[in-house]
Protein backbone atom coordinates (compact mmCIF):
# COMPACT_ATOMS: atom_id res chain seq x y z
CA UNK A 1 0.00 0.00 0.00
CA UNK A 2 1.81 3.40 -1.30
CA UNK A 3 0.73 5.50 2.38
CA UNK A 4 1.68 8.63 0.59
CA UNK A 5 -1.17 7.86 -2.29
CA UNK A 6 -3.79 10.75 -2.47
CA UNK A 7 -7.74 9.76 -3.31
CA UNK A 8 -10.16 11.98 -4.04
CA UNK A 9 -13.34 12.02 -2.07
CA UNK A 10 -16.34 10.77 -3.14
CA UNK A 11 -18.88 13.68 -3.02
CA UNK A 12 -21.97 11.76 -3.71
CA UNK A 13 -21.03 10.02 -1.14
CA UNK A 14 -20.66 12.59 1.39
CA UNK A 15 -23.85 14.16 0.09
CA UNK A 16 -25.90 11.46 0.89
CA UNK A 17 -28.43 12.03 -1.01
CA UNK A 18 -30.99 12.11 1.41
CA UNK A 19 -33.71 14.52 -0.51
CA UNK A 20 -33.14 12.00 -3.74
CA UNK A 21 -33.97 8.93 -1.42
CA UNK A 22 -37.05 10.99 0.08
CA UNK A 23 -38.68 11.80 -2.94
CA UNK A 24 -40.71 14.51 -1.26
CA UNK A 25 -39.77 17.58 -3.77
CA UNK A 26 -42.55 19.54 -5.29
CA UNK A 27 -40.42 20.15 -8.57
CA UNK A 28 -38.77 18.18 -11.27
CA UNK A 29 -34.98 19.66 -10.66
CA UNK A 30 -33.98 18.31 -6.64
CA UNK A 31 -31.25 20.10 -4.71
CA UNK A 32 -28.38 18.92 -2.94
CA UNK A 33 -26.55 20.58 -0.34
CA UNK A 34 -23.09 19.85 0.31
CA UNK A 35 -21.00 19.97 3.49
CA UNK A 36 -17.94 21.95 2.78
CA UNK A 37 -15.20 19.55 3.41
CA UNK A 38 -16.75 17.35 0.72
CA UNK A 39 -14.89 19.04 -1.95
CA UNK A 40 -11.63 18.50 -0.75
CA UNK A 41 -9.15 15.75 -1.02
CA UNK A 42 -7.43 13.66 1.50
CA UNK A 43 -4.41 11.30 1.82
CA UNK A 44 -5.90 7.20 3.20
CA UNK A 45 -6.30 7.20 6.59
CA UNK A 46 -6.59 3.89 8.82
CA UNK A 47 -8.72 6.06 11.87
CA UNK A 48 -11.52 4.25 12.61
CA UNK A 49 -14.90 6.45 12.10
CA UNK A 50 -15.82 7.98 15.80
CA UNK A 51 -19.63 8.89 17.18
CA UNK A 52 -19.18 11.44 14.17
CA UNK A 53 -19.64 9.15 11.94
CA UNK A 54 -17.66 9.39 8.06
CA UNK A 55 -17.10 13.00 8.68
CA UNK A 56 -14.61 12.63 11.66
CA UNK A 57 -12.24 10.79 8.93
CA UNK A 58 -9.22 12.91 7.78
CA UNK A 59 -10.11 10.89 4.05
CA UNK A 60 -11.51 8.04 2.21
CA UNK A 61 -9.37 5.05 2.98
CA UNK A 62 -8.05 1.59 2.49
CA UNK A 63 -9.18 -1.37 4.59
CA UNK A 64 -7.06 -1.42 7.80
CA UNK A 65 -6.60 -5.52 6.91
CA UNK A 66 -7.47 -5.69 3.40
CA UNK A 67 -9.17 -8.92 2.87
CA UNK A 68 -9.00 -10.65 -0.71
CA UNK A 69 -11.35 -9.51 -3.47
CA UNK A 70 -9.72 -11.44 -5.96
CA UNK A 71 -12.47 -14.11 -6.13
CA UNK A 72 -15.57 -11.57 -4.85
CA UNK A 73 -17.33 -12.36 -7.91
CA UNK A 74 -19.04 -9.89 -10.36
CA UNK A 75 -22.43 -8.87 -10.10
CA UNK A 76 -25.15 -10.77 -11.31
CA UNK A 77 -27.47 -8.94 -14.18
CA UNK A 78 -30.95 -9.38 -12.90
CA UNK A 79 -34.58 -7.57 -14.34
CA UNK A 80 -35.13 -4.97 -11.07
CA UNK A 81 -37.46 -2.35 -11.07
CA UNK A 82 -36.31 1.44 -10.84
CA UNK A 83 -35.36 2.47 -6.70
CA UNK A 84 -37.85 4.66 -5.55
CA UNK A 85 -34.70 6.21 -4.59
CA UNK A 86 -31.96 8.42 -6.79
CA UNK A 87 -33.75 8.42 -9.73
CA UNK A 88 -35.40 11.74 -9.96
CA UNK A 89 -35.11 13.34 -13.80
CA UNK A 90 -32.83 15.70 -12.62
CA UNK A 91 -31.09 17.06 -9.23
CA UNK A 92 -28.70 19.62 -8.10
CA UNK A 93 -25.22 19.40 -7.02
CA UNK A 94 -22.79 22.11 -6.20
CA UNK A 95 -25.14 24.41 -8.31
CA UNK A 96 -24.77 22.06 -11.23
CA UNK A 97 -27.85 20.47 -12.64
CA UNK A 98 -27.51 16.81 -13.49
CA UNK A 99 -30.35 14.91 -15.29
CA UNK A 100 -30.59 11.31 -14.98
CA UNK A 101 -31.44 8.87 -17.96
CA UNK A 102 -34.72 7.38 -18.73
CA UNK A 103 -33.18 3.74 -19.20
CA UNK A 104 -29.34 2.74 -19.55
CA UNK A 105 -30.21 1.52 -23.40
CA UNK A 106 -27.27 1.64 -25.55
CA UNK A 107 -25.48 3.76 -22.78
CA UNK A 108 -21.38 3.20 -23.55
CA UNK A 109 -19.20 5.98 -22.66
CA UNK A 110 -14.88 5.96 -21.91
CA UNK A 111 -13.68 8.27 -18.79
CA UNK A 112 -11.90 8.14 -15.89
CA UNK A 113 -12.94 5.30 -12.53
CA UNK A 114 -12.28 6.28 -9.17
CA UNK A 115 -12.98 4.59 -6.28
CA UNK A 116 -14.21 4.50 -2.62
CA UNK A 117 -13.53 2.92 0.40
CA UNK A 118 -14.09 3.25 3.86
CA UNK A 119 -15.27 6.62 4.43
CA UNK A 120 -18.55 4.89 3.19
CA UNK A 121 -18.75 1.58 3.87
CA UNK A 122 -21.98 0.86 5.70
CA UNK A 123 -23.65 4.19 4.71
CA UNK A 124 -26.75 4.89 2.62
CA UNK A 125 -26.18 5.03 -1.23
CA UNK A 126 -28.58 7.15 -3.11
CA UNK A 127 -31.37 4.59 -3.57
CA UNK A 128 -31.49 3.78 0.17
CA UNK A 129 -29.43 0.66 -0.40
CA UNK A 130 -26.23 0.09 2.00
CA UNK A 131 -22.69 0.73 0.71
CA UNK A 132 -20.09 -2.55 1.11
CA UNK A 133 -16.73 -2.04 -0.45
CA UNK A 134 -16.73 -5.22 -0.68
CA UNK A 135 -19.15 -5.77 -3.44
CA UNK A 136 -19.22 -5.41 -6.64
CA UNK A 137 -20.93 -2.06 -7.01
CA UNK A 138 -20.93 1.73 -8.27
CA UNK A 139 -21.77 5.54 -8.72
CA UNK A 140 -22.43 7.09 -11.84
CA UNK A 141 -24.33 10.57 -12.15
CA UNK A 142 -26.88 9.50 -15.31
CA UNK A 143 -27.42 6.18 -15.28
CA UNK A 144 -30.66 5.05 -13.81
CA UNK A 145 -30.62 2.76 -10.44
CA UNK A 146 -29.63 0.50 -10.81
CA UNK A 147 -27.96 -0.33 -13.66
CA UNK A 148 -25.96 -3.32 -14.53
CA UNK A 149 -22.69 -2.40 -16.61
CA UNK A 150 -19.26 -4.09 -17.72
CA UNK A 151 -16.16 -1.98 -17.04
CA UNK A 152 -13.27 -2.45 -18.53
CA UNK A 153 -10.06 -1.26 -18.35
CA UNK A 154 -8.22 0.58 -20.73
CA UNK A 155 -5.16 0.03 -19.36
CA UNK A 156 -4.91 -3.96 -19.16
CA UNK A 157 -7.96 -5.41 -20.18
CA UNK A 158 -9.32 -6.72 -17.25
CA UNK A 159 -13.05 -6.16 -16.66
CA UNK A 160 -16.10 -6.01 -13.74
CA UNK A 161 -19.48 -6.23 -13.64
CA UNK A 162 -21.13 -3.87 -11.31
CA UNK A 163 -24.51 -2.77 -9.95
CA UNK A 164 -24.66 1.00 -9.89
CA UNK A 165 -26.77 2.24 -7.29
CA UNK A 166 -24.79 5.58 -6.21
CA UNK A 167 -24.83 8.86 -7.36
CA UNK A 168 -21.40 10.43 -8.30
CA UNK A 169 -18.54 11.24 -9.10
CA UNK A 170 -19.15 14.90 -8.92
CA UNK A 171 -16.15 15.95 -11.15
CA UNK A 172 -15.91 17.15 -14.37
CA UNK A 173 -12.84 14.35 -15.18
CA UNK A 174 -14.61 11.37 -13.67
CA UNK A 175 -17.47 8.88 -15.42
CA UNK A 176 -17.66 6.40 -12.99
CA UNK A 177 -16.96 5.51 -8.79
CA UNK A 178 -15.97 2.01 -8.24
CA UNK A 179 -16.34 0.47 -5.00
CA UNK A 180 -13.18 -0.78 -3.55
CA UNK A 181 -13.77 -4.48 -4.85
CA UNK A 182 -14.13 -3.92 -8.33
CA UNK A 183 -11.42 -0.83 -8.46
CA UNK A 184 -8.83 -3.77 -7.14
CA UNK A 185 -10.32 -6.42 -9.78
CA UNK A 186 -9.54 -4.20 -12.10
CA UNK A 187 -5.87 -3.06 -10.80
CA UNK A 188 -6.28 0.58 -9.97
CA UNK A 189 -6.37 1.07 -6.29
CA UNK A 190 -2.70 2.37 -5.94
CA UNK A 191 -3.25 4.93 -8.31
CA UNK A 192 -6.02 5.92 -7.01
CA UNK A 193 -8.11 6.28 -10.67
CA UNK A 194 -8.05 4.37 -14.46
CA UNK A 195 -9.29 4.60 -17.92
CA UNK A 196 -12.01 2.47 -18.43
CA UNK A 197 -14.67 1.70 -21.02
CA UNK A 198 -18.17 2.12 -19.39
CA UNK A 199 -20.77 -0.25 -21.00
CA UNK A 200 -24.50 -1.07 -20.04
CA UNK A 201 -26.04 -4.46 -19.75
CA UNK A 202 -29.06 -4.97 -20.72
CA UNK A 203 -30.35 -7.64 -18.20
CA UNK A 204 -33.04 -9.12 -20.27
CA UNK A 205 -30.37 -9.96 -23.23
CA UNK A 206 -28.04 -10.46 -20.91
CA UNK A 207 -30.30 -13.42 -19.46
CA UNK A 208 -31.84 -14.53 -22.61
CA UNK A 209 -28.69 -15.44 -24.23
CA UNK A 210 -27.36 -17.74 -21.20
CA UNK A 211 -30.73 -19.82 -21.33
CA UNK A 212 -31.99 -18.27 -18.32
CA UNK A 213 -35.10 -15.89 -19.88
CA UNK A 214 -35.37 -12.28 -19.40
CA UNK A 215 -38.16 -12.21 -17.01
CA UNK A 216 -36.83 -13.37 -13.77
CA UNK A 217 -37.13 -11.59 -10.77
CA UNK A 218 -34.32 -10.01 -8.95
CA UNK A 219 -35.10 -12.80 -6.22
CA UNK A 220 -34.71 -15.26 -8.51
CA UNK A 221 -31.39 -14.12 -9.73
CA UNK A 222 -30.03 -12.92 -6.42
CA UNK A 223 -26.93 -14.70 -5.53
CA UNK A 224 -26.92 -17.34 -3.02
CA UNK A 225 -26.72 -17.03 0.78
CA UNK A 226 -23.21 -16.21 2.26
CA UNK A 227 -21.83 -19.18 4.54
CA UNK A 228 -21.87 -18.91 8.40
CA UNK A 229 -18.13 -20.00 9.94
CA UNK A 230 -17.48 -21.44 13.01
CA UNK A 231 -15.35 -20.22 15.84
CA UNK A 232 -11.77 -21.17 15.62
CA UNK A 233 -8.14 -19.68 17.18
CA UNK A 234 -7.31 -15.97 16.53
CA UNK A 235 -3.99 -14.73 14.98
CA UNK A 236 -4.91 -10.79 13.77
CA UNK A 237 -6.44 -7.92 15.51
CA UNK A 238 -9.71 -7.09 13.15
CA UNK A 239 -10.39 -3.94 12.27
CA UNK A 240 -12.32 -1.51 14.68
CA UNK A 241 -11.00 -3.63 17.73
CA UNK A 242 -9.64 -1.41 20.41
CA UNK A 243 -6.14 -1.27 20.77
CA UNK A 244 -6.76 -3.14 25.03
CA UNK A 245 -8.17 -6.46 23.15
CA UNK A 246 -6.64 -8.80 24.63
CA UNK A 247 -7.13 -12.76 24.07
CA UNK A 248 -5.67 -15.71 25.32
CA UNK A 249 -4.34 -18.29 23.21
CA UNK A 250 -4.75 -21.10 25.31
CA UNK A 251 -8.18 -19.65 26.38
CA UNK A 252 -9.24 -20.56 22.53
CA UNK A 253 -10.58 -23.59 20.59
CA UNK A 254 -8.17 -24.79 18.05
CA UNK A 255 -9.03 -24.17 14.42
CA UNK A 256 -11.69 -26.06 12.75
CA UNK A 257 -11.66 -27.70 9.54
CA UNK A 258 -12.95 -26.91 6.30
CA UNK A 259 -15.71 -29.04 7.18
CA UNK A 260 -17.03 -26.56 9.74
CA UNK A 261 -17.89 -23.85 6.97
CA UNK A 262 -21.63 -24.52 6.06
CA UNK A 263 -24.27 -22.83 4.85
CA UNK A 264 -27.11 -21.11 7.07
CA UNK A 265 -30.20 -23.60 8.46
CA UNK A 266 -33.44 -22.20 7.46
CA UNK A 267 -33.82 -21.72 11.00
CA UNK A 268 -31.33 -18.58 10.35
CA UNK A 269 -33.48 -16.76 8.82
CA UNK A 270 -36.61 -17.19 10.99
CA UNK A 271 -36.37 -13.48 12.38
CA UNK A 272 -39.05 -11.66 11.93
CA UNK A 273 -37.91 -8.47 11.72
CA UNK A 274 -34.62 -8.99 13.78
CA UNK A 275 -32.53 -7.20 11.96
CA UNK A 276 -28.50 -7.69 12.78
CA UNK A 277 -25.54 -5.31 13.20
CA UNK A 278 -22.56 -5.55 11.44
CA UNK A 279 -19.44 -4.65 13.01
CA UNK A 280 -16.48 -5.18 10.40
CA UNK A 281 -15.69 -6.99 7.00
CA UNK A 282 -12.46 -9.43 7.32
CA UNK A 283 -9.96 -11.06 5.23
CA UNK A 284 -9.02 -13.40 7.20
CA UNK A 285 -10.91 -15.83 9.73
CA UNK A 286 -9.15 -15.85 12.37
CA UNK A 287 -9.76 -12.34 13.26
CA UNK A 288 -13.09 -12.46 12.30
CA UNK A 289 -13.50 -15.44 15.25
CA UNK A 290 -11.27 -12.97 17.50
CA UNK A 291 -13.45 -10.26 17.29
CA UNK A 292 -16.35 -12.65 17.43
CA UNK A 293 -14.82 -13.90 20.66
CA UNK A 294 -14.76 -10.21 22.34
CA UNK A 295 -18.20 -9.43 21.61
CA UNK A 296 -19.40 -12.19 22.87
CA UNK A 297 -18.07 -11.05 26.71
CA UNK A 298 -18.69 -7.32 26.11
CA UNK A 299 -22.87 -7.53 25.25
CA UNK A 300 -25.71 -9.66 25.13
CA UNK A 301 -26.19 -10.75 21.58
CA UNK A 302 -25.33 -14.08 19.98
CA UNK A 303 -22.19 -13.06 17.27
CA UNK A 304 -22.16 -14.61 14.24
CA UNK A 305 -19.35 -14.64 11.01
CA UNK A 306 -20.62 -14.55 7.57
CA UNK A 307 -18.22 -16.19 5.07
CA UNK A 308 -18.56 -14.81 1.21
CA UNK A 309 -15.75 -14.85 -1.24
CA UNK A 310 -13.06 -14.89 1.30
CA UNK A 311 -14.91 -12.12 2.89
CA UNK A 312 -16.07 -12.48 6.52
CA UNK A 313 -18.53 -10.47 8.01
CA UNK A 314 -19.32 -10.05 11.74
CA UNK A 315 -22.69 -9.23 12.78
CA UNK A 316 -24.26 -9.37 15.96
CA UNK A 317 -28.47 -10.63 16.65
CA UNK A 318 -30.31 -11.64 15.79
CA UNK A 319 -31.61 -8.02 17.02
CA UNK A 320 -35.73 -7.42 18.20
CA UNK A 321 -37.93 -4.74 17.24
CA UNK A 322 -37.19 -2.35 20.09
CA UNK A 323 -33.51 -3.76 21.01
CA UNK A 324 -31.72 -1.88 18.95
CA UNK A 325 -30.92 1.84 20.36
CA UNK A 326 -29.59 -0.31 23.38
CA UNK A 327 -27.70 -2.63 21.28
CA UNK A 328 -25.87 0.44 19.22
CA UNK A 329 -25.15 2.20 22.89
CA UNK A 330 -23.73 -1.20 23.98
CA UNK A 331 -21.37 -1.36 20.98
CA UNK A 332 -20.40 1.35 21.53
CA UNK A 333 -19.12 1.50 24.68
CA UNK A 334 -16.98 -0.95 23.64
CA UNK A 335 -15.48 0.74 20.81
CA UNK A 336 -17.61 -0.30 17.99
CA UNK A 337 -19.42 3.40 17.31
CA UNK A 338 -19.90 2.65 13.65
CA UNK A 339 -21.95 -0.28 12.44
CA UNK A 340 -24.78 -0.70 10.20
CA UNK A 341 -27.85 -2.83 9.53
CA UNK A 342 -28.15 -6.36 7.72
CA UNK A 343 -31.61 -7.57 7.30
Amino acid sequence: MNSKLTITRRAGGVIALLALVSGCASNDTQRIDVPSSANQAAAPSSSVATSDGRYAMSGDAYPLEPPDVTKVPDAEPRVEQPSRGGNRSTYEVWGKTYHVLPDATGYEKRGTASWYGEKFHGYATSNGEIYDMYKMSAAHRSLPLPTFARVTSLDNGQSVIVRVNDRGPFHSDREIDLSYAAAARLGFLDNGTGAVKVEAINPEQWLAERGRGGSGSSQQASAPEPRQVASSAPSVVARQMASNVSVSNSSMPAAPSQASISQPTPSQGGTGDAVYLQIAALGNPEGAQQLQQRLQVEQPHDVRIMSDADVYRVQVGPIRPGQETQARETLRQAGFPQVFVVR
